[in-house]
């Protein structure tokens, strides 16, 4: 599909300007909120005006953009955008009874407003797209660079996934079901059984291109689907390998986005058990929480993974044979009915 060349990601780890993955910070009360940077380079004014998302999103972007990169158009998956600002603005309205409303978080609460200032702050006219589609936002984002690439080899662009946890989406999501009832630590996230996961959030953006010279991995191959039924993911997973896979190679590293909730494990644990008996086996979501685009997390995490170095143990399922990680199989599922699966060819 693409080769990725510069990447940054802002998250509830040390992440940003780090890329430590040893360290494991502890949720608070079944979050794991970002540790957001100073954000230098930014005008203290403008910055103040950002939502949180915002700030994610630019933060990662301008330092993905930091050598004078010029991209030709930004692509940037959301689910819930900038969700804190938009209900601070419907209280406005009430409160101030639709009258002297102040546009300021009304302009951040749109999904698009990462894409947009991103482009208005680099002062780049290129292609500007946003896409909101819930659990499979960055993945789309993907299909459209990949696309984008395909009609114009000599490009590159800006991918992004990012998300807020905002106290509005938490409470309807904890109201589904979606997050655990009892106070569980993501250091104990697969050690508890029991249903629902722990909400996350965070920004990761990817610098891509056609070109492999100086290229830190390669997206080879994406494939989505959505679908409860367990035997079709497994069919599909299947398939996938079967078809993306070079002839000859194995599967490395299979990176899953195991969230701990008890009602989807048997489906994480067939879909384990269709990998080589010699490939590793790792997760990712203790380390973000669960969140719509957690993808673009483990996108990052598989261009980061340490070179000739056991990966760290709070991430491990299952040790394999293979430690020269190249060929890395990502599977999110979010909510147990989106489902993803990419290819990633790591440089060594």
């Amino acid at each position: 599909m693409f080769y990725i060349h510069q990447y940054s990601c802002i998250s509830p780890q040390e992440t940003f300007l780090k890329n430590d993955i040893e360290t494991l910070h502890a949720s608070t009360e079944n979050i794991l909120h970002v540790i957001e940077p100073a954000y230098t380079g930014f005008p203290p004014g403008a910055l103040r005006r950002m939502g949180k998302a915002s700030r994610m999103g630019m933060g990662t972007a301008m330092q993905v953009l930091q050598n004078n990169a010029k991209p030709d158009g930004f692509i940037v998956g959301t689910a819930n955008g900038g969700m804190e600002e938009s209900i601070r603005f419907l209280k406005q309205i009430i409160e101030y009874n639709e009258d002297t409303l102040a546009p300021g978080s009304f302009v951040q609460s749109t999904a698009n407003a990462i894409a947009s200032q991103l482009g208005m702050s680099t002062q780049n006219h290129g292609y500007n797209i946003t896409h909101v589609h819930k659990g499979l936002s960055f993945e789309n984002s993907v299909i459209d660079v990949g696309m984008l690439l395909k009609e114009n080899p000599e490009h590159s662009y800006l991918l992004g996934g990012v998300d807020e946890i905002a106290s509005y989406n938490y409470n309807i999501e904890y109201a589904a079901g979606c997050y655990k009832k009892e106070i569980t630590s993501n250091k104990e996230l697969y050690n508890v059984n029991s249903s629902g996961s722990i909400a996350g959030e965070g920004a990761a953006m990817f610098l891509v291109n056609n070109t492999v010279e100086n290229a830190s991995a390669k997206l080879c191959a994406l494939a989505t689907l959505h679908t409860d039924d367990k035997r079709m993911v497994l069919d599909w997973m299947r398939s996938f390998i079967e078809k993306e896979l070079p002839a000859g190679e194995t599967i490395d590293l299979f990176l899953t986005g195991d969230d701990g909730d008890s009602r989807h494990a048997e489906l994480f644990s067939s879909c384990e058990a269709l990998v080589n008996i010699d490939t590793t086996i790792a997760r990712f979501k203790h380390m973000c929480g669960e969140y719509p685009t957690a993808s673009a997390f483990a996108l990052w995490l598989a261009c980061v993974l340490p070179v000739n170095k056991p990966l760290p143990q709070h991430m491990l399922s299952r040790k394999g044979a293979e430690q020269n990680i190249k060929n890395v199989l990502i599977y999110n599922c979010h909510q147990g009915v989106q489902h993803s699966f990419m290819l990633v060819c790591r440089a060594l």
